[in-house]
């Protein structure tokens, strides 16, 4: 039987052994909406001691933010991660088109955190093109309204889906995705995704990269794409509101994560941060229209 002290060492031993990995890829977070999953990505987070974060787009969703909502889980994935910035990680944030807002701050940096709206990396030998995506979403560019639209019917489903997900888990089922569900059964939305992957390679092949890195269309993947010019390979890493994964790059290796909640012991909120109302009033300063 472990008394106090033996089970508070144990506890600080298991906070300290996080695993190391070079280079993890975080994409489709839509902080500040009801459908984020923000207490199981700081169980990801807390589990990790990573030498770069990039936090590939539509990681604070603005199209959907209120001050009204922005639940403490949420302020601390933020926290969680200047922290990880304040001790050595580079943290690279991506403009995508949900934070599209912070792109009149792109090529700023602050100590290890830099805004930019595309990153090229060369990862052992090999360079690495990474960017959101939404530049070739022709809603987006052509008819924003509808896009945003969508964005707004896209959280509200998720929302039914997790009431639907209580009631299933409440009967001894397993979860049942909607959006998945609804995805896999239209033709455009699967087409979608097939044009999406083969724009995005095709580029990244016409244009020498060895690794083309997206995000946007919440589809997880790691694929090789090959054209008559040559191959690369696709990597989509998925989103925090269904898949609730992530790409990490360690030992010249790509992988693909998907979170396991068996796989944690620590609380998926960390007590010693305090609650503040500080960032959402920062943030709607920042996305008020600016008058001279």
């Amino acid at each position: 039987m472990l008394d106090y002290h033996q089970t508070v060492k144990f506890v600080k031993i298991q906070s300290i052994l996080k695993r190391k990995v070079d280079i993890v890829v975080i994409s489709d977070v839509h902080l500040g909406t009801y459908g984020c999953q923000a207490k199981e990505l700081l169980h990801y987070l807390n589990s990790i001691r990573p030498k770069k974060i990039i936090l590939n787009g539509d990681i604070i969703d603005i199209w959907q933010f209120r001050k009204s909502y922005f639940p403490k889980a949420h302020l601390q994935v933020i926290k969680k991660i200047i922290s990880f910035a304040t001790k050595g990680t580079k943290v690279y944030y991506i403009t995508g088109n949900h934070d599209e807002k912070l792109r009149k701050f792109s090529e700023t940096k602050m100590g290890n955190i830099q805004v930019l709206d595309k990153l090229v990396l060369n990862l052992d030998g090999k360079k690495a093109w990474f960017f959101h995506g939404d530049v070739f979403d022709a809603s987006i560019q052509h008819a924003k309204w509808i896009a945003k639209l969508g964005g707004w019917g896209y959280d509200f489903l998720i929302l039914i889906n997790q009431v639907v997900n209580w009631f299933l888990l409440k009967m001894g089922h397993e979860k049942y995705s909607l959006s998945k569900r609804i995805k896999a059964s239209v033709k455009r939305a699967v087409k979608f995704i097939g044009d999406f992957e083969k724009t995005a390679s095709d580029l990244a092949i016409e244009n020498g990269f060895d690794y083309v890195v997206c995000g946007h269309i919440h589809q997880p993947q790691i694929e090789t794409k090959t054209n008559f010019k040559g191959s690369c390979v696709y990597l989509n890493s998925g989103d925090w509101v269904e898949n609730l994964t992530a790409l990490e790059y360690n030992n010249e290796k790509w992988e693909l994560y998907t979170y396991n909640p068996k796989g944690y012991k620590s609380p998926p909120v960390e007590s010693y941060l305090e609650e503040s109302d500080d960032l959402p009033d920062l943030l709607s300063a920042m996305l008020m229209p600016q008058r001279f």
